[in-house]
């Protein structure tokens, strides 16, 4: 019975993949309909997507197969939705971020500001999570995590005064992210080895120090493990192109909502975000030194002789690897000058308090520059992102949009503060388990939906879903980040659940706080927008004034 169980086990991907399909076919069979055809999909697709029995993008090529042959929408129209400028977005920041990483411009960054930040406990985690962050912000959360984790270990050898092996002198990291612990052979060879080093006549204080001293060391190489993948996912949502979610938001908008005034933009996104990303942040490093380092602010900050000596050594570390970079070459120089430039165009194109480059450059109505570059340049990547914006095109062309949105006006009495705070949770909880690109491509039209038929600014429920699904804190299969840090720092899965519970309650409060606060303002979210309304919603002018979410 064992060997059967293993053997569906260890072909459980192609069961699913044959058999999922046929186990749903009753939907479609008994209410045929376009809505449930179309419904039919939606749950194929996001059961293969949270199975992964299919790579993500293989499983976003299937509206292109089943829209068409169940007469929801013809192969055109589905295909186009596979071409969005979210797209090209996505791309331009993948190519800049390439350049970065090739050149060595983004350790370069990192060293220079752990150089000026220190390396005192306490201010060595900020200074990893700010370094983080900021990298984070414009390049992958991968190749992020994957460069600073084992820069944070290097400099913690030094500082835990634990010989430097050749890998770490010559700036190496570990090549194989292989998720390992201590074996307890290992653990007891150690301590045998230690034990014969020692004289008999040891005292019993001196002993207990030592344990609680790597006590300690453990944890605090726990902790630095942790800031750095933290910090790279919470770094990601400052941005629109710093992780996924954030441009999937942007192309589900413009596709349900073709009538919007570019709502969501680079400028738009970053004024809203960006302080979103600060305070979450600051709570996850407080957080991290509360569990990791304790209560004793002084020894945290790096107060004593002792702990002076430690800084010159992990100092000396961060410096050397910096001297090793060497001068500036042409290429660096190059990325910067284009990576500064890009960003602020990004900034500039349509900032919406005031006429960018963009409305300028490219007035015209028929916007023929644009299709002049759709039809030249390549698309053959970002299938991901396609595939959810057919789905959310699909939903609309079959009517399931339209169902859903009746089904879902009983909530128009529960206060929208609520159902934000509600729609935050879910999503953390479900992006723990699922891609985060998944999560927002299942949940955004759905929520886009309920905002028809409650007569409440799309953005007010969409914002907070988009954020939240970044918030991957508590397993290491969540996010390829926090697999990078539990193979490196020392970690067990329950080390990483606890301090990921508490991020997880804490980024929620805080986008909750983001939503009902400078959120408002910002995107107009008192009012109910006149680009939100279409021939099947309920809201009329009379309703558009009155949808108020109160903070």
């Amino acid at each position: 019975m064992a060997t059967c169980w293993q053997g569906l086990w260890a072909y459980r991907r192609y069961l699913i993949v044959f058999f999922l399909p046929i186990f749903l076919l009753p939907l479609p069979i008994l209410v045929p309909t376009k809505e449930a055809y179309c419904a039919y999909t939606i749950i194929l697709m996001a059961l293969l997507w949270c199975t992964e029995a299919l790579p993500l993008a293989v499983t976003a090529f299937l509206p292109v197969i089943l829209f068409p042959m169940m007469g929801i929408m013809d192969a055109s129209k589905v295909s186009v939705e596979y071409l969005k400028d979210s797209n090209i977005l996505f791309i331009g920041g993948m190519l800049v971020a390439i350049a970065v990483e090739h050149w060595n411009l983004h350790k370069r960054i990192a060293l220079r500001v752990l150089l000026i930040i220190g390396v005192r406990p306490a201010l060595l985690i900020l200074g990893f999570m700010v370094v983080t962050a900021f990298l984070s912000m414009w390049i992958s959360n991968t190749a992020t995590t994957a460069m600073m984790v084992p820069i944070a270990h290097a400099v913690l050898e030094q500082l835990h005064k634990i010989p430097v092996g050749k890998d770490v002198e010559e700036g190496r990291g570990n090549p194989a992210f292989e998720l390992q612990e201590p074996s307890p052979q290992q653990e007891e060879t150690k301590l045998d080895e230690k034990d014969n080093k020692q004289d008999l006549p040891v005292p019993a204080a001196p002993s207990e120090s030592k344990t609680q001293q790597n006590e300690e060391q453990l944890r605090f190489t726990q902790g630095m493990s942790l800031c750095v993948c933290y910090s790279a996912s919470i770094g990601g949502i400052a941005t629109l192109t710093g992780t996924t979610p954030n441009l999937v938001l942007q192309g589900q908008v413009n596709s349900i909502f073709p009538r919007n005034p570019n709502v969501v933009n680079f400028a738009s996104w970053f004024g809203f975000a960006f302080p979103t990303m600060v305070i979450l942040l600051l709570l996850s490093w407080l957080w991290l030194q509360i569990l990791f380092l304790g209560f004793n602010f002084p020894k945290n900050f790096g107060f004593g002789d002792q702990m002076k000596e430690k800084e010159r050594a992990a100092f000396e570390v961060i410096r050397r690897e910096h001297k090793q970079l060497g001068p500036l070459s042409f290429a660096e120089k190059a990325v910067t000058v284009l990576f500064v430039l890009l960003v602020v165009l990004w900034f500039t194109r349509e900032p919406g308090f005031f006429q960018g480059w963009g409305n300028l450059a490219f007035s015209d109505e028929d916007g023929k520059s644009w299709n002049t570059v759709k039809e030249k340049l390549p698309w053959n990547i970002v299938i991901l992102l396609g595939g959810g914006f057919a789905l959310a095109k699909g939903s609309e062309e079959s009517g399931l949009s339209k169902w859903l949105g009746d089904r879902l006006t009983p909530l128009e009495s529960v206060p929208p503060p609520a159902i934000a705070f509600i729609l935050c949770l879910l999503t953390a909880i479900f992006t723990e388990c699922t891609s985060n690109v998944a999560t927002t491509t299942l949940f955004l039209p759905i929520l886009a939906s309920m905002s028809q038929a409650i007569c409440i600014h799309p953005l007010y429920v969409m914002l907070p879903c988009t954020l939240s699904s970044s918030l991957a804190f508590m397993l290491p299969v969540a996010t390829p980040p926090n697999a990078i840090a539990f193979s490196f720092g020392s970690l067990k899965v329950t080390d990483m659940a606890r301090a990921g519970l508490m991020l997880n309650i804490v980024g929620v409060l805080v986008i909750t706080l983001a939503i009902n606060s400078w959120s408002i303002p910002m995107f107009n979210l008192h009012h109910y927008p006149s680009w939100a309304r279409s021939n099947t919603t309920t809201c009329g002018v009379s309703q558009a004034n009155t949808t108020t979410p109160s903070p």
